[in-house]
C-alpha cells in the first residue's frame, strides 16, 4: 500500500483537513539512519507533518524545512519536504534509546525534551524564505506542531501523529496523521462537532497497521462530519543530494579552510546527513575548487 496524503473538506466545506499514511516513508528513514525505537517514533512523526505541510507547495523547487531542537538527548531533528510529495530527514542522535513510559508507550517527549524550539522554514523561491518559530510544548511532536500553527501562523489546528512499531524488532507497522484546520468563517458549532469527533482519531495508526486504507479509516472516523476528498498525493522518502551541491558546500567554507584541508589532509570526504552517501574529493579536485573560490580558471579550462 503506497504512502498517501488526502486533502479535503469537512462540515459543508467550513473546515479543511489533510490525512496521511506513511509507513514506507518512516521505514526508509529508520533503515537509512539505524534509528532506535524512540527515534523512529519521533522522526517519523515529524516526517509525517513535514510531508503534510510540503504537500501544500505549488511550484517545483519549493521546499519546507522543519527543525525541532529540544533539551532532550535527541539533539536536532531536521526534515525537508519538497514539491511532488518527496521528503527526507535525520536526527543528530539516532541511536539513543529510552525506557518506555509508565503507560507502556515510547517516551518521545523524553527523547526530544519538553523545552526548546520548533522552526518551520518555507522557501518558495522568493528573495527571503518565510521563517516561523515557537517554543516546544511537550516534545511529543503533534502537540508542538499544533502550538506552532496556533501561535506562529494564527491558525487553530487539531494535530494527530502516530508511528506504531513491532515491540521486539522495532519494525514500523503503521504510521499516520491528521491535520484539521477551520477556515476563518467557520462557526463555533462546527468546531464543536470536530472536537466531539476527535476522541476516535488516535485509532488511526492502529487501524492502518492492521491493513486498512487511509481513506477507509478517515471516512469511518470523520464520517459524521461529511468529509469530501479534494486531492490525493503519493509520497516517497528520497534524498536529492548531488556532487555539485557538496562542491558548493566546500566552496562556502572559504579559501582559508580549503587551504588548510589541502595542506593537512590533501583530500576531503563529505557525507550527506540525510542519506549518508559519501562524496570524496581528491587533491586535484580540491585545488580546482580553491581556484574557483579565488575566481581563477582550473587547469582543465
Amino acid at each position: 500500500m503506497k504512502d498517501l496524503i488526502l486533502h479535503g473538506m469537512l462540515c459543508d466545506r467550513q473546515i479543511r483537513f489533510a490525512a496521511i499514511s506513511g509507513k514506507t516513508m518512516v521505514t526508509e528513514a529508520q533503515k537509512t539512519h539505524m534509528l532506535s525505537h524512540v527515534a523512529t517514533a519521533a522522526l517519523g512523526r515529524q516526517l509525517l507533518m513535514t510531508s503534510i505541510v510540503a504537500s501544500q507547495l505549488k511550484n517545483a523547487g519549493d521546499t519546507v524545512t522543519t527543525v525541532i531542537a529540544g533539551n532532550g538527548p535527541a539533539g536536532n531533528l531536521v526534515c525537508v519536504g519538497r514539491f511532488g510529495g518527496l521528503v527526507k530527514g535525520y536526527a543528530t542522535e539516532p541511536e539513543v534509546e529510552l525506557p518506555l513510559r509508565s503507560d507502556g508507550k515510547l517516551d518521545v517527549g523524553g527523547y526530544v525534551g519538553p523545552q526548546g524550539k520548533l522552526t518551520l522554514i518555507r522557501d518558495l523561491g522568493l528573495k527571503e524564505p518565510y521563517v516561523g518559530m515557537c517554543n516546544l510544548v511537550s516534545g511529543e511532536i503533534a502537540e508542538d506542531f499544533a502550538q506552532y500553527f496556533t501561535a506562529s501562523e494564527q491558525q487553530p489546528s487539531l494535530v494527530y501523529l502516530g508511528v506504531r512499531e513491532e515491540a521486539e524488532s522495532g519494525s514500523v507497522i503503521g504510521a499516520g496523521g491528521i491535520l484539521i484546520q477551520p477556515l476563518p468563517s467557520c462557526p463555533d458549532s462546527e468546531i464543536t462537532r470536530v472536537e466531539n469527533a476527535a476522541a476516535r482519531i488516535p485509532e488511526l495508526t492502529r487501524r492502518l497497521s492492521e491493513g486498512e486504507s487511509i481513506e477507509t479509516v478517515l471516512f469511518d472516523l470523520l464520517g459524521g462530519l461529511d468529509p469530501e476528498i479534494t486531492e490525493r498525493i503519493e509520497l516517497a522518502y528520497r534524498c536529492d543530494c548531488t556532487r555539485d551541491r557538496l562542491e558548493r558546500a566546500l566552496l562556502s567554507i572559504g579559501e582559508e579552510e580549503l587551504n588548510d584541508i589541502l595542506a593537512n589532509e590533501g583530500e576531503a570526504e563529505l557525507t550527506c546527513q540525510f542519506c549518508l552517501k559519501k562524496y570524496h574529493f581528491d587533491r586535484a579536485e580540491l585545488t580546482d575548487l580553491l581556484r574557483a573560490a579565488k575566481g581563477e580558471e582550473s587547469d582543465g579550462e
